[in-house]
């Protein structure tokens, strides 16, 4: 992995499904696109939040030129876990990844046994990824502050580690406190769920390299993961934490999805030691099962090649 510049083997691929009531809001088209792609090679499966999409929301959407979403806004986000509960219940090896949940919009003691759970029922397959959105609307309407949501993201991943550990447990925050409290069940590792910090930030690159397991850009090439990777050692030297546990996950390109699949950006993804790329199935271009499998086949096959 890592945040050291160093992988062991090949890139590994994830996918991102498409947003529709036809695909991901169809329970058969999600199971064979699952079990489809795990077929054709990908390692892991991932799914969005937002618990709603404001038609005029502030500030601007921070991934794309113009400031709006991918679709206007209208893209169909089903619950993450849930979603991951499905399909985890359809396959047999693909990691169940969040890409990213927003954390701070749910109380911290919930989102760790939910998340617990499904990894439990999953024999340890979940990687959360965490972030804390942008819509001030979104806030709003699940009455939790907008401001100070880093703060609150810091003592949720912290508050969430405490609840994984052996019990009884505690944790003393500001925005969430217990005190010698049983929660369970607790997930298969010891340490508990892997969590992935979102963003392209540098302030996401500082809090993957102090709090995360792993770091999650998105629509980024070289230089910026590059700078992303070096925030993250200097903040884990700092914090007495090793760079080289901290895995990197990057969804790579662009929002038209021109250049995300090119080989000789994956090639210096991989000299940087990305540990995986995770495509979405637009870029497959037609969204049916079989051309989506096939798309996942050949850039398994680039990623191998690049990798080398």
């Amino acid at each position: 992995m890592t945040a050291s510049g160093t992988r062991d083997g090949a890139m590994r691929l994830g996918l991102l499904p498409p947003f529709s009531p036809e695909t991901v809001g169809d329970p058969a088209y999600l199971q064979a696109l699952a079990t489809g792609i795990e077929a054709a090679g990908a390692e892991s499966f991932w799914a969005v939040e937002h618990i709603l999409v404001a038609e005029d929301y502030e500030p601007r959407y921070p991934y794309s030129a113009d400031g709006r979403m991918p679709g206007g806004g209208a893209a169909l986000m089903p619950d993450p876990l849930q979603v991951l509960a499905f399909v985890g219940a359809h396959t047999e090896r693909l990691v169940l990844g969040t890409s990213v949940v927003v954390a701070t919009q749910h109380p911290a003691l919930i989102l760790a046994k939910a998340v617990a759970t499904l990894d439990r029922m999953s024999s340890g397959r979940v990687r959360l990824g965490v972030g804390m959105g942008w819509q001030i609307e979104e806030y709003r309407a699940v009455n939790v502050p907008y401001e100070g949501k880093g703060r609150r993201l810091d003592e949720t991943i912290d508050a969430m580690r405490a609840c994984w550990a052996p019990n009884p447990v505690s944790y003393a925050g500001t925005t969430v406190a217990f005190s010698r409290v049983n929660v369970d069940p607790k997930p298969v590792r010891p340490g508990g769920v892997p969590v992935i910090v979102g963003g392209s930030s540098a302030a996401a690159a500082r809090r993957a390299g102090t709090r995360g397991d792993g770091w999650f850009p998105y629509v980024v090439g070289p230089a910026e993961v590059a700078e992303g990777i070096e925030t993250i050692r200097r903040a884990a030297d700092v914090a007495g934490r090793d760079p080289a546990a901290i895995e990197i996950t990057v969804w790579p390109g662009s929002w038209d999805y021109s250049r995300g699949t090119d080989p000789e950006l994956l090639g210096e993804l991989a000299a940087l030691g990305v540990d995986r790329i995770v495509f979405t199935a637009f870029e497959a271009g037609a969204v049916d099962v079989d051309n989506v499998a096939a798309f996942v086949a050949r850039m398994r096959g680039v990623l191998d090649d690049v990798s080398d």
